[in-house]
């Protein structure tokens, strides 16, 4: 009889997954399908809107263990999963959900993390009701699908809180070195997947805090640091090294860092360059990029003025420019601020807004005011070169343009004055250049993205890969660890192929 430690590693996978297949199976047959339909989706609790558009606690405050039982015994386990296809670091998700209704908590954290090392962030800022929820074969019978998104923060609140955070036994080293530039998302999990393979890797970051756009664009209303802290944290005991302060292109090159002994590389330096619109009037004192504004408050606390000293101007009527989630973390962060009346001023109606609906939802109940088919034509300044004042103009939509959307047209004689002394343009932003203008050998495009290729994010360079924001422009937290899932497969490929030379 062969003992169960002789077996081997595929082996003992298959028949891992038989069991957890008899195991779904089983329970699946212990509520009926019908009856699980009938369940209503648990409702997230959430803070009320006039007490927390002050202070910048978290708004949503997590499922209880009882909602989240219930909320995962709602999941069909089916036969053919669509979920998993719309989750870019393909998570077990029918499995985590069921070890969830079993009661199994910390197994099931264990399960997602599996493929996804940052699943407290993700559980809140990814946008699953057009990913895995968007599959969901519950919400083609019903119209509501389950809430994974929900669950996914639910049991990785409770490893944390309950101090069972599983660190796994190092692997084997394998001698290669790889520089991770970047502490994104999209670094962050090459880090956390190299590691787990033997790989030494270090992570180099140009600010003094880990997290990228986690840290510094999201607000703290919606990813509390001390969450993504716990997560960063969690990938040093891996064995990740993070050297802060460090600026790949200023303070070394791709070149210095191969002198040093790195083999592999991966840019994930996001999209830090703001863009505006180029109208008059944007230098003004009072117009911000939403990079500055978020960075100042996020990163630098200047929410917490004078205990971190970091000024930012405190608008009384603020206007934000654009519609997509940034847009979104700006005006409810101008609102908390103290600003009387804060504005969302976008060129195209809500229907065609890329934010999330749940963030549309939050700043509605917040008091945000939004003024639709609208764009800035030029910012007006008083005599100390201070907006006090933007002229828009009224905008209707014509014909569909490149994103599907209508294009918004301009309506001659439409223009009117707004009182402004605070504008934040949140219309989007560019990838970083500092790295491709010191390595003339890589490839990037018109719009300064890093080309890849898209099946192994490899740039132009041999050994340099690439993903995130850098590849994609402005894109999401989950679409990042996704490009960052392909390119440490693809690395641990490459690495263990110099060998062989």
């Amino acid at each position: 009889m062969v003992e169960k430690n002789q077996l081997s590693p595929e082996v003992k996978e298959k028949l891992k997954k038989e069991y957890l297949k008899e195991w779904r199976l089983a329970l699946r047959k212990s509520v009926p399908v019908k009856e699980r339909m009938k369940i209503p989706r648990q409702k997230m609790p959430e803070r009320e809107p006039e007490e927390r558009n002050k202070d910048f606690f978290e708004v949503n405050l997590g499922l209880s263990e009882k909602a989240a039982r219930l909320e995962a015994s709602r999941c069909l386990d089916c036969a053919n999963p669509q979920c998993v296809l719309g989750c870019p670091v393909r998570i077990d998700i029918p499995t985590f959900i069921k070890l969830i209704e079993k009661g199994e908590f910390i197994q099931s954290v264990r399960k997602i993390k599996e493929t996804n090392s940052l699943p407290a962030i993700c559980g809140r800022v990814c946008p699953q009701e057009t990913q895995c929820e968007a599959l969901c074969n519950l919400k083609k019978a019903t119209g509501v699908p389950v809430a994974i998104g929900n669950l996914e923060r639910f049991v990785s609140d409770y490893e944390r809180l309950h101090g069972e955070v599983y660190i796994p036994p190092p692997a084997s080293p394998t001698g290669h070195k790889v520089a991770v530039i970047g502490a994104g998302p999209a670094g962050l999990t090459v880090a956390g997947e190299l590691v787990r393979k033997g790989h030494q890797v270090t992570v180099f970051e140009a600010l003094h805090e880990a997290g990228g756009v986690l840290v510094y664009g999201i607000p703290e209303f919606r990813l509390p640091k001390s969450i993504l802290e716990a997560e960063v944290d969690y990938l040093k005991k891996l064995g990740v090294e993070f050297k802060m302060n460090f600026v790949v292109g200023l303070t070394a090159t791709l070149d210095d860092l191969r002198e040093e002994g790195y083999e592999a590389f991966f840019i994930g330096t996001g999209a830090g360059l703001p863009n505006f619109m180029r109208i008059p009037g944007e230098n003004l004192v009072g117009v911000y990029s939403a990079n500055e504004y978020l960075t100042r408050v996020n990163l630098m606390r200047a929410y917490a003025f004078p205990e971190y000293d970091t000024p930012v101007f405190r608008g009384k009527k603020a206007a934000v420019i654009g519609g997509g989630n940034v847009a979104m973390d700006a005006v409810r962060t101008a609102k908390r601020l103290g600003a009387k009346e804060a504005t969302i001023v976008y060129r195209r109606s809500r229907k065609e807004m890329p934010a999330r609906e749940e963030e549309i939802k939050h700043a509605e109940e917040e008091g945000i005011k939004f003024h639709f088919l609208t764009a800035p034509i030029r910012y007006i300044g008083d005599e100390h070169h201070r907006v006090k004042a933007m002229e828009c103009i009224q905008m209707k939509l014509g014909e569909p343009d490149s994103s599907g959307r209508r294009r918004p047209v301009p309506i001659p004689g439409s223009e009117f004055i707004m009182e402004v002394d605070l504008v934040v343009v949140a219309i989007g932003q560019s990838p970083n250049p500092l790295i491709p203008q010191t390595t003339p050998e890589l490839k990037v495009g018109k719009w300064g993205n890093v080309e890849v290729d898209w099946e192994t994010m490899a740039t132009s360079v041999e050994g340099v890969y690439a993903g995130g924001d850098i590849i994609r422009g402005g894109a999401t937290v989950i679409l990042a660890m996704g490009d960052g899932r392909i390119a440490a497969r693809e690395i641990d490929k490459y690495l263990r192929s110099l060998e062989k030379k």
